[in-house]
């Protein structure tokens, strides 16, 4: 006879069975500068922007085809919802989402619409909220395919502790960035040329600086080494990044509260007084968190949930994100960000916005997708179908045509 012990770690071990190594392994990929170059040699689109990202995330879903009062739809699967069983499957909206993807294309390819805000409009209830659910739950996802990998760094620094002895501290660099942003900015042209020629086809998108903290400790390391870019990117060290909005890695969401207790630092980030004794000064970038939702929310997705209800200080800092893909932390110069900001509003709030003059810029700044209530009865039927069912309701019975009734 088994004794609990040895019965505990058979299920343990059962348990412990399940786990896939080898992708474990793959999604935590850790190498030096050089093995990140020969990857973007391999693959130039691990550089892909966030808007190129989601976009390409969408088609990989796979789309249909279809002529619907002689006018020719495509439906994306993506909104299927499929790989969660169509928990959050947005039915009878092949219209509205047509016109959110293409907004997707028209950002990816650089034609101004990576500039804008994007704004679903629509009244309460109409899926703007799961649509923008299904957008962080497949970047997430994507983001653990080979498809949709993308790298980010750390930096390896030697410090000395307390005893006089030298140790190894790593730092990871706040904002997510893309490892290329270590190139200096006047090498990056050739460089890039040579990891992806101009004839293959695609163009390597990554712009931009460092964030405060990282561009300060590669400057402290230049100086170290007078100037020896090869003995600075030693301690550069590459990892494959892992969306998640649980963890705020890359994806982000900005809800608007009381405005006595909310403040623009929530955006942005704030200072850490823990780390000014440590470093001397509240101006030193590393005294600073940069966990704002517009920081932690780089290279991926933030959305900014009932968007029209933030008070106008916030709609500030929205308008530099958009335009110029740029945030102004406090105390700290305008920093880079490359992310997707989508909000979402009702009816009156938009009407609101309409009327103040004063908005007028943010008005500019907006690409407004309506998304209206569902007017097909099939359609609505199978919402209906989709939280009434046998698996979802057990033990019940639902007479014959009791959902199209409720449906109409």
């Amino acid at each position: 006879m088994q004794t609990f012990r040895e019965t505990d770690m058979g299920l343990v071990s059962r348990i412990a069975a399940l786990q896939d190594k080898s992708s474990f392994k793959e999604l935590h990929w850790e190498g030096s500068f050089e093995d990140y170059l020969r990857i973007v040699r391999e693959n130039p689109r691990v550089t892909r922007t966030a808007f190129q990202r989601i976009y390409d995330m969408i088609l990989s879903h796979g789309k249909t085809e279809y002529i619907d009062n002689k006018k020719k739809l495509i439906r994306y699967h993506f909104f299927h919802d499929e790989k969660f069983g169509g928990r959050d499957a947005v039915y009878g909206l092949d219209v509205p989402l047509m016109k959110l993807v293409n907004v997707f294309k028209s950002a990816a390819q650089g034609y101004g619409t990576e500039k804008r805000v994007i704004l679903l409009h629509g009244p309460v209830g109409s899926a703007k909220s799961t649509i923008v659910r299904l957008l962080k739950k497949g970047t997430e996802e994507y983001s653990r395919t080979p498809d949709g990998a993308l790298y980010t760094f750390y930096w390896q620094l030697d410090k000395k502790n307390g005893d006089g002895q030298t140790v190894q501290q790593q730092y990871q660099t706040p904002m997510n960035e893309d490892p290329l942003l270590v190139i200096p900015e006047e090498w990056r042209e050739k460089v890039f040329a040579d990891l992806c020629p101009p004839d293959s086809g695609f163009k390597i998108p990554v712009g931009g600086d460092l964030c405060p903290a990282s561009r300060l400790i590669f400057r402290e390391l230049m100086a170290e080494y007078k100037g020896e870019f090869s003995k600075v990117i030693s301690h550069v060290r590459v990892k494959r990044l892992l969306l998640s909005e649980k963890d705020r890695i890359g994806i982000g969401t900005f809800q608007p509260k009381d405005e006595k207790n909310q403040d623009s630092t929530e955006l942005t980030g704030d200072v850490n007084y823990r780390k000014i004794a440590e470093y001397g000064s509240d101006s030193d970038p590393r005294a600073f968190n940069f966990d704002g939702e517009f920081n932690i929310a780089n290279r991926g997705i933030i959305e900014f949930v009932e968007v029209l209800k933030l008070d106008v200080a916030f709609l500030y800092d929205l308008l530099g994100a958009s335009q110029e893909h740029k945030i102004k932390p406090k105390k700290f110069p305008q920093t880079d960000i490359d992310e997707v900001i989508v909000g979402h509003t009702n009816e009156p709030e938009y009407r609101k916005l309409q009327n103040n003059e004063f908005m007028e810029a943010l008005r500019d700044r907006t690409v407004k997708i309506d998304i209206p209530y569902i007017t097909k009865l099939g359609e609505e039927v199978r919402i209906y179908e989709k939280d009434y069912n046998p698996q979802r309701i057990r033990g019940k019975h639902i007479a014959p045509h009791t959902l199209e009734m409720a449906a109409m």
